[in-house]
C-alpha cells in the first residue's frame, strides 16, 4: 500500500499519521495471516493427493449442470458446454477412431504394427494412453484426446472444484493442468503437435502417412470450436488486455522454436541420424520441372552441397521479427547462433555432438529471450508495426521455403484479426481477401513458388502502410 502526504495538511498529518500506521499494520496482518491460511490449505490439499494420478474419463465432466450443457452460458467464466462441443465438434475427440481407419490400417501394415490402435507410438498422442493404475473405472482409452489430456488427472480434483469457494489455484495444486498459462499451454499443445522424446512423428512415420506437423498456437485456437473464454470476454474479469491475441501469437512462437531446438537437441542423441524430419521435407519432395523452369536451382544452395537438404527453419521465421521488435541488440547473436546450427544441420551427415551442443545453446538463448518478449506490453502501434515488417519481408520469408511461408501467413492473419477487432481497419475487406491469396498458394506445398507468394505478401503489405 502507498500512502501519499502530499496531500494532507500538516495538522491532519500529525492527528491521523499514528491511526494510518496502525491500519496499514493490521492489514498487513491479515495479509500475511491470509497468505498462511492459503500455503497451509495448499499443503493440505497437497497432502489428499492419491499415491498416483487417477483419470476418470470425459464422461465424468458430461452432466449438463456440469459442462455437458446444450447451449453456452454467459453468467460467468465458465461456458459449461465444453463436453458437448468437444464430443460433437472437436476433432480430438474423433483421434483414437482415426487408428482404426483405413490411413490407420495402412500406416500400421507399412510400419510393421499389428494394429494402430494398439500401438503405443499411435496412441501417445491419438488417445490419453496412461498406465493402468491410473485409470478410474470409468476410464475408456478409445475415448481419444479428451478433457485430461489438457486438464490433467481429475480424480482428486473433479467433485471439489465445483465448491462455491473453491479457487484454480487450489485445483492446480490437486493435480489440474494450468492451461491459463499461455506458455504451459504451448508446451502442452506440442507435445504432440510438435513432439518431445516419448511422443514423435519422425521421417519414418510420415513416409508411412502421417501428415507432417506444423503448429502456431493462436492460429489453432482461433480454429478450434473453442470452449473457453479469452479475456476480454464477457464473464472474464474486467480491465483484460484487448491485445491477448498477440501475446498468444509471441508465446506460442517462442515456446515452438525453444522446444523444437530441445527435440533437435535429443534427437541427435538417438537411434536414428540423421533424423530427416528436421529437415525441409519439399526439398525433395516436390514438383520436378524442367531445369529454367527450377526456382530452386535458380536461388541455389547457399551454405551447403547440392542435393543435400537444408534444415527447416520456419520455427524461427517470425520469432525473429518478434525480438527485432522487442530486443534487437540480441537478434544479431541469436541469428549467428542459428545460422551456424543450419550450416551443421544442411550437411549429408551432421555431427551429432556438434548438433546437440548448437542448439542446446540457442533454446537457452530463446528462453532468455521470449521471457523479454512476453513482458513487453503490446499495443496498436506495435501490432501494426509487426503486421507491416513480417509482411514487407516478402523475399526473404517466401525463400525459406513451404513451412516457414505457412508460419508467415498464419501470424499475418492473427495479427491482422487483433488489429482489426481493436481499431477497426477502413481496408479490413481487402485486406481478409488478400490473405486469404497467401494460404492459397500453400494448397499444394509440392508446388510452392515463392515467387508467387512473395507478390501475395507485397499485396498484404501495400494494404497495411
Amino acid at each position: 500500500m502507498n500512502i501519499s502526504f502530499g496531500t494532507i495538511s500538516s495538522c491532519r498529518a500529525k492527528r491521523h499519521f499514528p491511526a494510518a500506521v496502525l491500519c496499514v499494520a493490521i492489514l498487513a496482518g491479515c495479509s500475511l495471516l491470509r497468505a498462511q491460511e492459503n500455503i497451509l490449505s495448499v499443503s493440505a490439499l497437497h497432502a489428499q493427493l492419491p499415491p498416483s494420478p487417477q483419470y476418470t474419463g470425459p464422461g465424468s465432466c458430461a452432466s449438463a449442470t456440469c459442462h455437458g450443457s446444450v447451449s453456452p452460458r454467459n453468467e460467468n467464466r465458465v461456458l459449461q458446454n465444453e463436453y458437448s462441443t468437444w464430443i460433437v465438434k472437436d476433432k480430438h475427440s474423433k483421434a483414437y477412431a482415426a487408428l482404426t481407419g483405413a490411413t490407420g490400417e495402412r500406416m500400421a501394415a507399412i510400419l510393421g504394427l499389428k494394429k494402430a490402435e494398439a500401438a503405443p507410438k499411435c496412441l501417445a498422442c491419438h488417445a490419453l494412453d496412461v498406465p493402468a493404475s491410473e485409470r478410474a473405472r470409468t476410464f475408456d482409452l478409445s475415448e481419444g484426446v479428451s478433457c485430461e489430456n489438457c486438464h490433467g488427472p481429475a480424480a482428486a480434483w473433479l467433485g471439489p472444484h465445483t465448491e462455491r469457494d473453491w479457487t484454480h489455484q487450489k485445483s492446480l495444486a490437486l493435480g489440474m493442468y494450468d492451461t491459463r498459462d499461455l506458455t504451459k499451454r504451448t508446451e502442452k499443445c506440442l507435445s504432440c503437435h510438435l513432439g518431445n522424446e516419448e511422443k514423435s512423428v519422425d521421417h519414418e512415420m510420415i513416409a508411412a502417412g502421417h501428415p507432417d506437423l506444423y503448429f502456431e498456437l493462436d492460429s489453432f485456437s482461433a480454429v478450434m470450436p473453442r470452449h473457453w473464454k479469452e479475456p476480454g470476454e464477457p464473464g472474464e474479469e474486467p480491465g483484460a488486455d484487448p491485445w491477448y491475441d498477440v501475446h498468444e501469437l509471441s508465446t506460442g512462437q517462442a515456446v515452438q522454436l525453444q522446444q523444437s531446438l530441445l527435440r533437435l537437441a535429443s534427437r541427435a542423441k538417438g537411434k536414428v541420424w540423421p533424423e530427416y524430419s528436421e529437415l525441409q521435407c519439399y526439398s525433395c519432395h516436390h514438383s520436378l520441372t524442367t531445369p529454367e523452369d527450377s526456382w530452386r536451382q535458380a536461388r541455389g544452395y547457399p551454405g551447403r552441397r547440392p542435393g543435400d537438404p537444408p534444415w527447416n527453419p520456419s520455427r524461427y521465421t517470425i520469432f525473429h521479427e518478434l525480438v527485432a521488435q522487442a530486443d534487437s541488440d540480441q537478434t544479431a547473436k541469436l541469428d549467428a547462433e542459428l545460422s551456424q546450427l543450419a550450416h551443421l544441420m544442411s550437411q549429408l551427415n551432421p555431427d551429432r555432438d556438434a548438433v546437440a551442443s548448437a542448439a542446446t545453446n540457442s533454446a537457452r538463448l530463446v528462453g532468455d529471450l521470449s521471457a523479454r518478449i512476453g513482458s513487453t506490453p503490446n499495443d496498436s502501434g506495435s501490432t501494426l508495426h509487426l503486421l507491416q515488417k513480417i509482411s514487407g519481408d516478402a523475399d526473404t520469408v517466401s525463400g525459406q521455403g513451404e513451412h516457414a511461408a505457412a508460419q508467415a501467413a498464419m501470424a499475418i492473419q492473427s495479427l491482422f484479426v487483433a488489429y482489426d477487432r481493436n481499431q477497426k481497419m477502413q481496408n479490413s475487406e481487402q485486406l481478409r481477401a488478400a490473405i486469404s491469396g497467401l494460404f492459397r498458394e500453400l494448397q499444394n506445398p509440392s508446388s510452392y513458388d515463392p515467387a508467387r507468394f512473395a507478390a501475395r505478401m507485397r499485396q498484404v503489405n501495400a494494404l497495411v502502410r
